[in-house]
């Protein structure tokens, strides 16, 4: 920044140029003359330190700088400072953008230098997506998280491939499709792969992207496993191999790609609906082979490697002292799969992988007796170790037990593990710098193990949350790249919390975080104390070394910082680990010191390459065998551990320091812890440019986000006031229908109750007339009885006169035919007449008028049910209308064919 200021400020005339930056890590930066186009300097992207603007809001806001390294060595290494100004301002940012993608990116194309024409490399890019039936004819996508297919069980499937050339000295044109195949699970056969139906190959209208499908049927039995439903946080993995025929080849080349899946139920929906392809890279190697019958050149496939083999290959790199703390800002590298099996009997050059090993969990009778007594006894007492346990632990803990027994060796007490416990959940949610180193670690610690194989499996994200809780747990030591074999190793035998708790006592009590502090001091003095042990007890060797130049940290760094859990089988590490927690830090120089003993004649005949391959290859692959581990042990325990001896050694080592401190020149001190200081100086300037560039990006979608949320909360209080309103006026709606019903219900009641009225008053008259008709009809009887009586008196009378008795038959009715004298009727009998035809007529009256007062309460009732039916549904602001209907009815007579037909029947 200091420079930027005072170049900008003072510098008079500024040079013209264009800057040309890279794409990937393995570019170079080229500065242009305008004008000529003409090349005027280069500086490789590897060998720029940092790269840092001006401050914003100052004259250098729009200027730029960063840092280039020249020099074959430190010693010889010179710092130049290069300063830019844009005339730009806005494309500064662009520019430090372009700066960090060159930095993260790494080149797809493998560099090899012993690639030519002779052996050339072509590049394939390929893309895999799967479709599924939709029940309509067709088939959509499948979703596609991270590097998970989201598939439902118990519908066909499509497989899409594309193939498309992007590298290689000439075009090579697919000719057609061998076949499509696939299988469940990786690293399999070629024999277990299945050949799938209609299968089709089309191409582009270029020619050069090539499209591969095939129908795919997983109810079918051979592939149960990606037909079936999926447990929670767990995937399984499926092989798509496709086998494309290309001209000039003289086999089938075969791209296989590896991919996990989750398998859902088949209704199941998926809101968030990413279409991502996975894409893949393969480099085919060729060699070329003689051809007699034609002019064209023929091959053959010397070797196919995908993108993600040579990921994994980068992402291998050896442990030394050198890479115990990388910077933060590593890029982290992952892998689709995990690495193969290998061999572990194989005596090739190629060194045993970390986690490789079986470990034989047979146990006798005796010996577990012997456990189950004496843990016992200890339980009993935690405080008080029993006195067999020293010697049951250097005979081998049984595997079974293992895990509880590090606990109990590690002082892991139940108050102390639950105070962990607590501390590690919430460690786990916390952020920590080292994520990246972290994820770049797991995937090359213990890959021959199949707990940790299956890349963002349970196994590798159990020890990510366990190395991160520490990370942020120790802030001093953070996290250092050894620390991830040892979880491993604690995590096989126990869960999360409990290896946490076993961890941070193997880190404080135990002292092992002392190796990692003060720029790995402690660690120079182990090695100091293990060459002087070997100069003591191994003097042959010691003189041997010394003579090859061989120093302790080239062999034994990882034996300390690691507990010899990086290189060697887990049979031997889980016996070291067994003894290191039983006895102490010192047992790493009676294992190191009896590793040297056991190896001692190899090693006197090897020179300097030779024994570091040793150390490096043959030495743990030595100990895969339960006998010589048995006896690696049996060596150890056997040699005299002298504390005395160790801190005489520590005082030598301290006193010889301090020696050197004081014949060192001060000039080359100073200089030497100047420059330790400016390396420091620039690293954290580089963090800090770093840091200030993520702050600002975060500020910006910071920014992004919170004016969204700003939009969207205005327009959720816009609602709100509007549903605020709505609901406002439906409680008034509310109110006013009730107000209405309640009338409405009071209404009716009062029409109820006066035609109840009126029934009990028409049921009266009712009544009356009835006891009246029925008194009349009496009466009537009685008249027409009297009568009859009166008639026969008559005719009696008649016939017992002579002279009147020839006017009437023998049966008593009139025989004569001239006209007689009229005599006077009876005027009782005519009243008589005359009133039961009024009272038969008052009767009809009153039954036709019963009648229309039945019809008329039989419509009221009705009419007042469907108004309180109406009413109680759906709260209608229709009462107004109902209630003129009800006076209508009220005031309308019963209809008047009913009215006709009972005058009829009266008449």
């Amino acid at each position: 920044m200091r420079n930027m200021a005072i170049l900008n400020e003072k510098a008079k005339m500024a040079i013209d140029v264009t800057l040309l930056i890279p794409n990937t890590s393995e570019g170079t930066v080229r500065l242009f003359e305008p004008q000529s186009a003409a090349e005027m300097a280069c500086y490789k992207i590897h060998r720029i330190l940092f790269c840092a603007r001006g401050q914003l809001e100052s004259p250098e806001a729009h200027c730029f700088a960063f840092t280039c390294s020249h020099g074959d060595s430190i010693d010889t290494a010179i710092f130049q400072c290069h300063v830019f100004r844009c005339e730009i301002p806005d494309a500064v940012g662009k520019i430090l953008m372009a700066f960090a993608n060159a930095f993260r990116r790494i080149p797809h194309l493998p560099v090899n230098s012993s690639h030519s024409i002779e052996d050339p490399v072509f590049r394939f890019e390929v893309t895999l997506e799967v479709k599924e039936d939709d029940n309509k004819g067709g088939y959509s996508s499948c979703p596609k998280d991270k590097n998970c297919f989201k598939l439902r069980k118990n519908l066909e499937k499509k497989l899409i491939l594309t193939a498309q050339q992007t590298a290689g000295f000439r075009e090579l044109v697919i000719e057609r499709c061998f076949g499509l195949l696939i299988c469940p699970g990786r690293n399999v056969r070629q024999s277990d792969m299945h050949l799938l139906d209609m299968v089709s190959l089309g191409s582009s209208a270029e020619g050069r992207q090539y499209v591969i499908s095939g129908i795919w049927d997983p109810r079918d039995s051979t592939f149960e496993v990606l037909n079936t439903e999926t447990p929670k946080d767990t995937r399984v993995y499926m092989t798509i191999a496709v086998d494309l025929v290309i001209v000039g080849i003289q086999e089938p080349v075969r791209f296989v790609i590896e991919t996990k899946a989750k398998i859902f139920q088949q209704n199941e929906r998926f809101w968030y609906f990413p279409k991502r392809t996975l894409n893949e890279h393969f480099y085919v190697k060729l060699k070329e082979i003689e051809n007699e019958t034609s002019t064209e050149p023929r091959f053959e496939v010397a070797s196919i490697e995908s993108g993600t083999d040579v990921e994994r290959r980068k992402s291998m790199l050896p442990l030394s002292l050198h890479h115990l703390h990388p910077p933060a800002s590593s890029p982290s590298t992952g892998s689709m799969s995990t690495l193969g099996e290998i061999d572990d009997e194989s005596d090739a050059d190629e060194p045993l992988m970390s986690g490789s090993g079986d470990v034989s969990k047979d146990c006798s009778e005796g010996e577990l007796e012997d456990w189950a007594e004496t843990l016992a006894k200890w339980r009993l007492n935690l405080k008080q170790r029993p006195n067999k346990l020293a010697s049951l632990v250097r005979r081998g803990i049984p595997e079974a037990l293992r895990g509880e027994v590090w606990q109990l060796l590690a002082s892991c007490t139940a108050t102390e593990e639950q105070e962990m416990f607590e501390s590690y959940r919430i460690l786990i949610t916390n952020d920590s710098p080292w994520e990246q180193v972290i994820t770049r670690d797991i995937h090359r610690t213990f890959p021959a193990h199949d707990f940790f194989k299956e890349a963002g499996g349970l196994g590798q994200d159990s020890l990510f949350k366990l190395s991160k809780a520490y990370s942020v747990y120790d802030e001093e030591i953070g996290y250092c790249q050894g620390l991830s074999f040892l979880a491993a190793a604690l995590l096989l035998h126990v869960p999360e919390e409990q290896a946490f708790c076993i961890l941070v006592k193997i880190m404080f009590e135990y002292g092992h975080r002392n190796l990692f502090r003060q720029n790995f001091e402690e660690l120079h003095l182990k090695f100091y104390q293990l060459e002087r042990l070997m100069e003591d007890q191994l003097p042959e060797l010691f003189n041997h070394f010394m003579e090859v130049g061989i120093e302790a940290h080239m062999f034994a760094s990882q034996w300390f910082l690691t507990l010899f859990t990086a290189k060697f089988p887990l049979l031997i590490v889980f016996r070291i680990l067994d003894v290191y927690l039983s006895e102490g830090q010192d047992t790493v120089f009676l294992i190191a010191v009896a590793l040297l003993k056991t190896s001692r004649k190899d090693l006197l005949s090897l020179d300097f390459e030779g024994i570091l391959k040793y150390f490096r290859v043959s030495l743990p692959k030595k100990y895969r065998t339960d006998e010589n581990a048995r006896e690696l042990l049996s060596v150890a325990m056997g040699l005299k551990k002298s504390n005395k001896k160790l801190k005489k050694y520590e005082k030598e080592y301290i006193t010889m320091k301090e020696q050197e401190m004081q014949q060192e020149d001060p000039v080359t001190r100073l200089q030497r812890e100047n420059k330790r200081l400016q390396e420091a100086n620039m690293r954290l300037e580089q963090e800090n440019d770093d840091l200030a560039h993520e702050l600002v990006i975060s500020k910006i979608a910071l920014r992004n986000e919170l004016d969204v949320v700003e939009e969207t909360a205005e327009c959720l209080q816009k609602e709100l006031v509007h549903t605020h309103k709505l609901l406002a006026e439906v409680e008034e709606d509310k109110a006013r229908l009730e107000l209405e019903a309640m009338q409405l219900k009071e209404m009716c009641r009062r029409e109820l109750q006066h035609s109840e009225a009126e029934n009990s008053r028409n049921a009266a008259i009712i009544t009356d007339y009835k006891q009246i008709c029925t008194q009349l009809s009496e009466r009537l009887e009685k008249q027409q009885t009297a009568a009859r009586q009166e008639l026969a008196q008559v005719k009696s009378q008649i016939q017992s006169c002579e002279r009147c008795s020839r006017l009437l038959s023998p049966d008593g009715t009139k025989c004569f035919t001239a006209p007689a004298p009229q005599e006077a009727e009876d005027p009782r009998l005519k009243s008589a007449e005359s009133m039961v035809r009024e009272l038969e007529l008052q009767l009809a009256q009153t039954k036709l008028a019963l009648v229309e007062s039945e019809c008329k309460t039989q419509d009221l009732t009705h009419q007042l049910g469907a108004a309180l039916s109406e009413v109680q549904t759906s709260k209608s602001t229709w009462f107004q209308k109902t209630l003129n209907t009800l006076k209508d009815a009220t005031n309308k007579g019963p209809p008047q064919r009913d009215a006709d037909a009972l005058r009829k029947s009266s008449t």
